[in-house]
């Protein structure tokens, strides 16, 4: 999640402004970047507990240890809640996940590289500390008492305001780990056509991606436990948005959307202020009763958008939202499948073409399944298999077109073997740990905090 933001203190006037700052977000096809979000559990190699934020083995022991490789901090009044070093930031998710959000890059190769370097780091920072840390979508292990709260102003706010809006809100909050991608969009157009593509296959990524069968050392009966609890977190802001698929879609049509989702705060003077619950349109005619009189900046409106958790998110940049963390080797097959499908047109008309007649209640039907059914799900009289085949073909051909070759002369497609091999094996990696568990771990979740460490 989002820090305060650090964007222009100009005061918003109409909705026009807000229109126009979406639309800024255009890029020409060659300014178009690839940023690649990652969040990983953090513990204590000695006893599996999730870390503290402080103490010898600890968040900030972490934190002020990636310093030696240039990392400068980030601080929220004295507290380091997180590092930025050349366009990345480290910042920590409520219940001290560690995230790295990547750097706009060229290429995947260009990605991969400071995955690589970031983990290389991690792990030269755990060896000292006797921490450790691992991928999977949902802690297997911990109640939600067991976690830590991280010393961050807005997580009080929203600690508070979760349980009034779903059930498993706070499981989202501490318990859960994603990879995200970060991708560009060359005008409204576009923005329409991948944001209908991105939000009907979410689902395939969920599946290919689905890494969180475990709950409290037991099975819960997900092969994604993280997305069925967004199901259940809060419907204001979470979820698909079916009017994407509606005539009319563009711009103005999503910060009308975002205007009528409930605030969670404003942040002024280095402090959060509660306005859970509030309008920002009453907050934009200075009826805010957090605020009386005031009215918004556009970094208010940028803090804004940060709290809203649809499949997929617009800014500047779509976010796509639905896959679970996962090891290493994954990290990089997120945002090689979207790259694939989304920036190449040939590829990108080929996944319209396969998803353009899918009715919106079918898209949600099969959202509402994969977290249990994987694979196994079906669309359009096809299980979700077949359909991640298709997908996976397009993206490799797509991959294969941009022809970004690193410095051996390999282009960008070898980044999707892990998925191909999942969709070869007809199996979830989440079947794969269930499976372990059942024959080579005893009944005990313990082994995942080695066997999926980085």
């Amino acid at each position: 999640m989002s820090g305060p933001s650090r964007s222009s203190p100009e005061p918003i006037t109409d909705i026009a402004q807000l229109v126009a700052d979406l639309e800024s977000g255009c890029k020409p096809r060659a300014a178009w970047r690839i940023g690649t979000e990652h969040e990983k559990f953090a513990f204590d190699l000695d006893t599996l507990r999730p870390l503290p934020y402080e103490g010898e083995k600890s968040i900030h022991a972490m934190l002020s240890g990636l310093t030696r490789f240039g990392w400068e901090p980030i601080l929220e009044g004295e507290t380091i809640i997180g590092l930025k070093l050349d366009g990345q930031s480290v910042s920590l998710e409520p219940g001290g996940q560690f995230e790295l959000s990547g750097a706009p890059l060229a290429t995947l190769h260009d990605t991969c590289k400071e995955v690589n370097d970031h983990l290389h780091q991690v792990k030269a920072v755990d060896s000292e500390l006797g921490t450790g840390v691992f991928g999977l979508g949902f802690q297997p292990k911990w109640t939600r008492a067991d976690i830590p709260v991280m010393p961050k102003g807005r997580y009080g706010i929203m600690k508070a305001y979760m349980p009034k809006k779903g059930d498993l809100g706070l499981d989202m909050m501490f318990r859960t780990c994603t990879i995200q991608v970060n991708l560009d969009f060359e005008s409204e157009a576009d923005m329409v056509q991948k944001f209908r593509i991105s939000q009907a296959l979410q689902p395939v990524a969920t599946a290919l991606f689905a890494n969180s069968p475990f709950t409290e050392g037991k099975p819960n009966g997900f092969l994604s436990y993280r997305s069925h609890i967004w199901t259940d977190t809060d419907p204001d802001r979470c979820g698909l948005l079916p009017f994407v698929h509606e005539d009319g879609m563009g711009f103005e049509r999503y910060v009308q959307h975002v205007l009528d989702v409930p605030m969670y705060f404003v942040y002024r003077d280095g402090r959060y202020i509660d306005a859970s619950g509030q309008s920002f349109r009453d907050f934009m005619d200075g009826r805010l009763p957090a605020l009386p009189g005031e009215r918004p900046t556009m970094g208010d409106w940028h803090d804004h958008l940060t709290t809203l958790f649809p499949e997929v998110r617009l800014k500047h940049y779509m976010e796509m939202r639905g896959a679970d963390g996962g090891p290493w080797m994954r990290i990089c097959a997120l945002p090689a499948l979207w790259v694939g499908l989304l920036y190449d047109s040939v590829a990108q008309d080929s996944a319209w073409q396969l998803v353009k007649d899918w009715p919106v209640p079918e898209i949600e039907r099969l959202r509402s399944e994969v977290p249990r059914q994987g694979l196994r799900a079906r669309i359009d009289d096809r299980t979700l298999r077949d359909v991640s085949r298709d997908v996976l073909a397009i993206a490799e051909a797509g991959l294969r077109r941009r022809g970004r070759r690193n410095a051996s002369g390999d282009d960008e497609s070898g980044f999707l073997d892990p998925l191909n091999a999942i969709v070869e094996s007809g199996r979830t990696p989440a079947e794969d740990l269930l499976a372990r568990y059942e024959k080579h771990w005893g009944g005990s979740v313990d082994p995942i905090f080695t066997e999926q460490a980085y």
